[in-house]
């Protein structure tokens, strides 16, 4: 299902994707460069009922991990109850030992998660991966749509689908349910951060404010924006767009000059929401996510709704032997990594690169995990004015505030590679618009 006439406005609408500046940033080689986000008019389409049981996976796996980094920065308890070892806590480069102990507004740790899925040629859904620190993404279907909408209203009229445009309403709605008192603000790196294209259009559609790390200042455990005439204004919760470890120079990495010094005390303190909180990463590590099940039975004391990919772990002497026998056929991924690196596939191996990995994974059996390849659905895209198919997932996003709320939309990202499954923009991929089906 799709529209020859939005089809015929393809360019037309990537080149307005150009000009409104729709990029992603990169660094390699110590360069920074910047490049388009190729966008295919070909949508993918999700129907009602499908969505509806999405919706119920994907909120039920948010709050199980919303109520994981509650217990594990305060009474651990499903480390004491052995459903997580604390290896897998203590080890991981996303715990971090000054979140202990505090409680953030409303006992929300993770207030915007992009959760990443495929769906299987067996019409099955699986969660790949979760993102909790600070996934983007969201901006791109949404200015597409509306981009798309503008050369192609007709085709809007032919189908009854959800409306995305509220996920700006849905961004404002968490931000306020955890404000402290103030004003809202998105903090951002600078304009050379892969996506401040996102930072400033949500600042656009939310009505915050978009701020770097010199207009935020500390007095007296308040936080407040100070603008450029030297007026200050009290904030009550910052949507971070920087990593936990250059937030804060007094508390984190004292050598960051984007950060905000006391910022972090002025958060342990319960003066201004952080979103999403700092320490989230134990809860995005790929080591973890081979125990989201778990967790959703032991706090929730449900059924998971939405399965994990068939994941091993070598730290578990049962997975490791299943790993070494059929090696071959497994995804291998450092839990560390992030962006499409550090995924390697056994069967593209040299023997000596398989022998190499295996003697780093029999010595660090932590740092990895091994997944059975998805043979996961083909969309169709169009290249150079024919239809072809290529891999593709969807990162759903997850609001979280007084409730939690999945956005009725997502990103689809695609690879452009035919012999690929690594869809990351940062890995050369394109994306297209996601449309739920109303009816």
């Amino acid at each position: 299902m799709y529209d020859m006439e939005l089809y015929d406005r393809s360019d037309t609408i990537n080149e307005l994707l150009a000009r409104y500046g729709v990029k992603f940033g990169i660094y390699k080689n110590n360069t920074f460069k910047e490049q388009l986000f190729p966008f295919d008019v070909i949508p993918r389409i999700i129907t009602k009922e499908e969505f509806d049981m999405l919706e119920k996976g994907l909120a039920q796996r948010v709050d199980a991990l919303n109520l994981f980094l509650k217990d594990i920065y305060s009474e651990k308890k499903i480390i004491r109850d052995n459903v997580v070892p604390e290896d897998f806590v203590y080890a991981s480069s996303g715990y971090m030992v000054q979140c202990e102990g505090i409680v953030p507004p409303k006992g929300v740790y993770s207030h915007i998660s992009g959760i990443d899925l495929v769906k299987g040629k067996n019409k099955e859904w699986y969660i790949l991966e979760d993102n909790l620190r600070v996934p983007s993404g969201a901006s791109y279907p949404m200015i597409a749509r509306n981009l798309c909408r503008r050369c192609s209203p007709r085709t809007y009229q032919k189908f009854h689908l959800e409306d995305n445009r509220n996920y700006a309403d849905m961004l404002r709605e968490t931000m306020d349910a955890v404000n402290t008192g103030g004003i809202n603000v998105i903090l951002t790196p600078g304009r050379y951060n892969a996506a401040y294209f996102e930072h400033s259009y949500f600042a656009e559609k939310t009505g915050a404010h978009l701020v770097n790390g010199s207009e935020l200042t500390v007095e007296n455990d308040t936080l407040y924006f100070v603008d450029y005439s030297g007026k200050k204004e009290k904030v009550g919760a910052v949507y971070r767009r920087i990593s936990d470890e250059y937030l804060d120079p007094m508390n984190f990495n004292p050598e960051s000059v984007i950060g905000i010094p006391h910022i972090f005390d002025v958060y342990r303190k319960g003066n201004v929401a952080l979103l999403n909180t700092p320490g989230n990463g134990i809860a995005d590590d790929k080591g973890i996510y081979y125990f989201v099940p778990r967790m959703i039975k032991y706090y929730l004391k449900q059924e998971p709704i939405l399965q994990n990919a068939p994941t091993y772990l070598p730290f578990y002497e049962e997975d490791k032997k299943f790993v070494l026998a059929n090696f071959d056929r497994l995804v291998l991924k450092d839990v560390a990594e992030a962006g499409g690196y550090g995924v390697v596939f056994a069967s593209k191996m040299t023997k000596e690169q398989k022998e190499s990995f295996l003697a780093l994974m029999e010595a660090q059996p932590r740092r990895f995990i091994a997944q059975e390849v998805i043979d996961f659905e083909d969309l169709n895209i169009f290249d150079k004015g024919e239809i072809v198919p290529r891999k593709a997932d969807l990162r759903a996003f997850v609001l979280s505030g007084d409730r939690t709320q999945v956005w009725k939309s997502g990103l689809t990202r695609f690879s452009r590679n035919p012999d690929s499954f690594i869809v990351n923009s940062s890995q050369g991929g394109g994306f297209k618009d996601t449309w739920v089906l109303s009816q």
